[in-house]
């Protein structure tokens, strides 16, 4: 199966994505569960985590080469926003 692809990412507190999929739906993205990780733990630093960029393709949101969150773990676990 093919997943949408992401066209826009905004971090809309400390710990929400909304982010925008190339079918123009949008998803709200909550990253609180992935913060136990190590890998995500600097998305703690709430400047550092409203760094978020689209990676090119619109395949993943990235805020740097270490940390990235694929189209398909957004479009999986995001809540539909009406």
């Amino acid at each position: 199966m093919r997943y949408p692809k992401v066209k826009s990412a905004l971090a809309i507190d400390d710990h929400t994505l909304l982010v925008e999929f190339d079918n123009d739906e949008k998803r709200k993205y909550d990253v609180t569960p992935l913060l136990r990780k190590d890998m995500f733990s600097r998305l703690r630093n709430p400047a550092f985590f409203k760094s978020v960029q689209v990676e090119q393709g619109g395949y993943a949101v990235v805020w740097d080469s270490a940390i990235d969150i694929s189209e398909y773990e957004l479009w999986q676990h995001g809540q539909a926003v009406p």
